[in-house]
């Protein structure tokens, strides 16, 4: 490839993003934004993209077939499964004017994932015992309406992804897939060049399962996620679903103080009302009330400073879902505006868990359940009875400790680079797929489902692997192997030296990017080489002589070679 036929070129000033592969990527000329979210990929960029979906084709050839399903689907199927009401970055499409509307006015769902497609896909193929297990994948355009979308490619309303689906006759079979998986996944980020920092880390299994999915994050500094590790036992955990103890409060010879009500009108975060009650933020106690989906209505309670965890809390109560209770519910119940609710007289059929964090404290603060109050020098045993039970409902924070081995976590900050799904049964009893087993019975068919992000993968690579000049590409997903540059192009006699080794790279299968350029300076030249990142970087000149200067991307040391020892180290 010429530079000077190339569409798309570095850019010597971009607007600053708020991320690393966001304003490289767009400097050196790999991708243009169209609107926040939403990326064109120029020819380097759809280089390196192509390159990053084929290693993750090669290997999911060896455990799927794949397929390709349509961006739009007809809202009866999001229908159908009960998701069309409740996925919140669902988008559709709607005609655009009052001429489209006049043609056609239904409106589709913009496919954030396909199991509403795929499903009723393998329903017309497969259904005999025979047939399973088996697996289909793709590599596609997505939609979502990401709330932040801040990130360059680590985050957008428009991407690309590979997902892929398997259906199995068993749990127990679904699970043996589910671990081949891991093997492959694994070596398509080795491939990437992001083998060494990409972990394992348990997530959460939604609505679907108790169980924990499993996400393969890369430990970067710019990173969305926060995982916590483990020591001990060698496992990583996603924040949201991290199990926690919170580091034990002690008070010095503290005497137990009478109760009393405090006015606090419209103070609510806890910061600022442990400074206005002059206490430790550790001595507030939040208190939430949630309605579940079974028409249940709870309260939940964690110490100041943490926050509830939803999913914990599901589980715990043993409901599909839950949302935080109405206005209205909470005056129903705690006889106080929002904001004032607390552990101390809730009505008996409101159930209430309490983290482990409220635990081992003496005259703390909660709500008084009462508007613009608060009940300080609470204590258990006196005011309210000493629970049975404590639980673990609570968002990890730094600091926390495993409650299985009390070791404290080491935290770091991550990027998730794909995600693997215990689904079961939820999607294939929507749409009444079943098969048929070898004594004619119709027995319930267990899905999984399997997501790598490749557009993200690429802006990932780009935040691991760069320095103050520019971008440093793994060879496995270089745009080129090499970037040739020509300096003193107006002699002739090097002009001619230039072109014949780009001539003889591309007769021996090295992919090249020819820097052609006549008039542009050694420094712009050199300068533009770095930014783009390209592994080798040849240089024809005059002061090179009869023989080519090869230097690695991101190393000092450079080379002096003629054409045939060129190849050799090149190969």
């Amino acid at each position: 490839m010429l530079y000077s036929k190339m569409f798309g070129k570095t850019k010597k000033i971009v607007k600053e993003y708020n991320s690393i592969n966001a304003t490289l990527l767009q400097k050196a000329g790999y991708i243009d934004q169209v609107m926040a979210g939403t990326y064109t990929y120029l020819t380097l960029g759809i280089r390196v993209l192509t390159k990053i979906e084929n290693i993750i084709r090669e290997e999911m050839n060896t455990i799927g077939s794949e397929v390709f399903m349509p961006s739009i689907t007809p809202i009866s199927l999001w229908q159908q499964t009960g998701r069309f009401d409740t996925v919140d970055i669902l988008m559709k499409t709607t005609p655009a004017n009052k001429f489209a509307l006049a043609k056609n006015d239904t409106e589709y769902v913009l496919n954030p994932t396909h199991e509403e497609v795929v499903t009723p896909l393998a329903q017309k193929f497969f259904t005999s015992y025979k047939d399973f297990p088996f697996a289909v994948y793709q590599i596609q355009t997505k939609f979502r309406n990401e709330p932040r979308v801040k990130s360059g490619l680590l985050r957008g309303r428009e991407f690309r992804m590979k997902d892929l689906y398997s259906f199995h006759t068993s749990a127990e079979d679904l699970k043996k897939y589910y671990e081949k998986s891991k093997e492959v996944y694994t070596r398509v980020f080795k491939r990437l060049g992001l083998g060494k920092d990409t972990v394992i880390a348990f997530a959460s299994g939604g609505s679907f399962t108790d169980d924990y999915s499993h996400e393969f994050q890369t430990i970067c500094d710019t990173g969305e996620d926060i995982l916590f590790f483990d020591k001990k036992k060698n496992i990583y955990y996603n924040r949201e679903v991290a199990p926690s103890k919170a580091p034990v409060v002690k008070y010095h010879d503290e005497k137990i103080l009478p109760r009393k009500d405090v006015l606090g009108k419209g103070i609510i975060g806890v910061e600022e009302l442990a400074q206005y009650l002059k206490i430790p933020v550790e001595k507030t106690t939040k208190t939430l009330i949630f309605e579940t989906d079974d028409n249940r209505v709870i309260a939940a309670a964690v110490r100041g400073g943490y926050d509830v965890n939803e999913d914990k809390l599901r589980k715990i109560v043993g409901c599909k879902a839950l949302k935080l209770a109405s206005a209205e519910t909470v005056k129903k119940v705690t006889k106080a505006e929002v904001g004032y609710a607390g552990i101390l007289g809730l009505p008996e059929n409101v159930a209430l868990y309490l983290d482990e964090s409220v635990a081992n404290r003496t005259n703390f603060e909660t709500g008084a359940n009462k508007t613009h109050y608060h009940s300080i020098n609470v204590n258990f045993g006196r005011d309210i009875p000493q629970p049975e039970k404590f639980y673990d409902i609570k968002i990890a924070k730094e600091g926390d400790s495993s409650p299985e081995t009390n070791e404290v976590y080491e935290v770091m900050k991550a990027s998730e680079v794909g995600n693997i799904f215990p689904l079961y049964t939820k999607f294939s009893e929507a749409f009444n797929y079943k098969f048929i087993d070898k004594d004619g019975q119709s027995k319930p068919i267990y899905m999984g489902c399997y997501g790598i992000g490749s557009s993200r993968l690429m802006g990932i690579i780009v935040e691991k692997y760069h320095d103050d000049r520019g971008i440093i590409w793994p060879e496995s997903v270089a745009p080129y192997k090499v970037h040739l540059i020509g300096l003193d192009m107006k002699d002739e006699s090097i002009k001619q030296r230039v072109r014949k080794v780009y001539k003889t790279l591309e007769e021996n299968g090295i992919e090249v990017l020819f820097d052609d350029r006549e008039e542009t300076t050694a420094g712009e030249k050199f300068s533009d080489a770095d930014l783009i990142g390209i592994p080798y970087r040849l240089v024809v000149s005059k002061r090179t002589g009869d023989k080519i200067e090869m230097k690695k991307r991101g190393q000092k040391e450079m080379k002096l070679l003629d054409l045939t020892e060129l190849l050799t180290n090149i190969e």
